[in-house]
């Protein structure tokens, strides 16, 4: 007889309407497959360590400057020892690049919503109002250590630092994101 081994359990924080199989999704709203409904600036209603891996698209620039550095505390609280946070986030570099250079099609907003450039910048960047920080590489990783992360690692798309199966799963938005990853 064979022993198997247990699932990894991780989490798909800021995961937006619905969750994704395979993964703890949590939102701030309830929907399909989501199991944790939870505001992270109160605290994710789990115990400390419950989870080897946490992945989060594009939801940290939903959070606010005074409390980042708090979420991340709570993300960091709820990995296990030696964990993964993974982190995609809109990339301000990236934005400033296609500002500079011209390139109106880096930016996902209609011309029937915006039709200058410098619009189409501030639209895209702050994601139609729903996004109140902006981020670097260069700031992601000032904020993860101050958050108590030991080591981070800059990354790129569907690439880790980890071993971690199925980490990158959920990577998206390649051409304007920046990845990152801190250890516990």
């Amino acid at each position: 007889m064979t022993e198997r081994t247990p699932p990894l359990c991780r989490l798909n924080w800021g995961c937006g309407d619905q969750g994704e199989p395979g993964w703890v999704n949590s939102d701030l709203k309830e929907g399909p497959s989501i199991e944790i409904v939870a505001d992270i600036r109160d605290g994710l209603p789990v115990d400390d360590e419950t989870f080897a891996y946490v992945v989060s698209i594009h939801a940290l620039p939903m959070v606010s400057y005074p409390d980042l550095v708090p979420a991340l505390c709570e993300l960091h609280r709820v990995l296990q020892a030696g964990g993964v946070l993974r982190l995609c986030l809109p990339d301000l570099d990236k934005g400033l690049a296609a500002l500079v250079e011209g390139r109106a099609g880096h930016f996902a907003v209609p011309d029937d919503e915006v039709t200058s450039l410098s619009g189409k910048f501030i639209v895209h960047m702050l994601w139609y109002g729903w996004s109140v920080t902006l981020f670097t590489a260069e700031f992601i990783e000032e904020l993860l250590r101050k958050a108590g992360f030991r080591e981070v690692h800059h990354c790129h798309y569907l690439e880790s630092s980890s071993r971690l199966p199925g980490i990158t799963d959920l990577d998206n938005r390649e051409h304007e994101s920046l990845y990152i990853e801190a250890l516990k």
